[in-house]
């Protein structure tokens, strides 16, 4: 017969064990008051220019293989895509911040709660979405790098960055409308706004001679990108660009942590030694470090390095005028 101290006992461990089953939780719970994960938030000294922090700039990235098969999580199956195609999707958006800032996201990046970036149940990773708050029709790209929300209310988990800028730190989640950005309309540059559309598609006009590829992104610089310009750091060694008229470049990514960028500015540095003569560059602009390739002397020098990189690597580079 068991006793009343076994019973106390009992009780005892499985308290403990439930305890440490919402610990391991994590971002399958709810969001608690304040709209954010229990023991998260924003951190001790977030950016004051968080609504400056530019969107993240889509490019073709190979996705990791890793991450598109079939997966289980707190009992539920999940089934990536594992193509660059059209899908919408509405509901619930939260956000995770300090919690989970440093840490490692399920494509192997370190977390940036300042980037512009998303956790996905299903997208590809790494692939690009746009997401719009249906309250307010504001609208910012993130790139989808990281698994999540493991919640049946909610549908994607933004950085500390993309909700404020959509306004959903406040409440800490809303309702919006997730779009995937194929690798069609990011050849095409059909990826932002009305005004980003036209430009692309007047500068593809405008080119003299039939470009093989079309722009992924037309940059306009801010004033923060226009200051941090001439302090433009090379990867291998320091040869800054020197000023003037507009510049082109070829853009590989934007990204919050200075880490991500020179990762990626080391490996193709490496993997392009032998074909390219020109050297990756990091750009530190505000928050975001955006990895690039140039000066070119003409957008047909540009867009035929772009073929000759995407063919050895697998990454396809914007075009951006600097």
């Amino acid at each position: 017969m068991t006793s009343r101290h076994d019973f106390r006992r009992l009780a005892f461990i499985a308290f403990i064990f439930l305890l440490c089953a919402a610990l391991l939780a994590g971002c399958s719970s709810g969001p608690r008051k304040g709209g954010y994960y229990q023991n998260d938030g924003p951190g001790k000294n977030p950016p004051s220019d968080l609504h400056a922090i530019p969107d993240a700039v889509p490019v073709i990235e190979p996705f990791a293989r890793a991450n598109l098969r079939p997966y289980r999580v707190f009992g539920r199956q999940y089934v990536p895509v594992t193509q660059s195609v059209s899908f919408r999707q509405e509901g619930t958006a939260s956000w995770y911040g300090r919690q989970f800032h440093g840490n490692r996201t399920a494509n192997g990046e370190t977390y940036d709660m300042y980037a512009m970036s998303a956790a996905h149940p299903t997208l590809p990773l790494p692939s690009y979405a746009r997401v719009t708050r249906k309250a307010t029709g504001k609208s910012v790209i993130v790139r989808i790098n990281d698994r999540g929300p493991f919640h049946s209310g909610r549908i994607i988990d933004l950085s500390y960055a993309a909700a404020s800028k959509l306004g959903l730190i406040g409440p800490g989640s809303g309702t919006v409308v997730v779009e995937a950005i194929t690798h069609e309309q990011i050849r095409a540059g059909l990826f932002g706004g009305p005004t980003q559309v036209a430009a692309a598609q007047a500068t593809a006009t405008e080119a003299a001679t039939p470009m093989p590829i079309s722009l992924s992104e037309i940059a306009t610089p801010t004033q923060a990108q226009q200051a941090a310009a001439p302090t433009m750091q090379q990867t291998a060694a320091t040869s800054p660009p020197t000023g003037g008229a507009s510049r082109i470049f070829l853009q590989f990514g934007a990204f919050g942590a200075p880490e991500n960028a020179h990762g990626l500015a080391n490996r193709l540095t490496q993997q392009i030694s032998t074909t390219e003569s020109q050297t990756v560059l990091v750009q530190p602009a505000g928050a975001v470090h955006r990895v690039l390739m140039g000066p070119y002397n003409s957008r047909t020098e540009a867009v035929n390095a772009a073929n000759r990189i995407q063919q050895q690597t697998g990454v396809q580079p914007g075009i951006a005028l600097l």
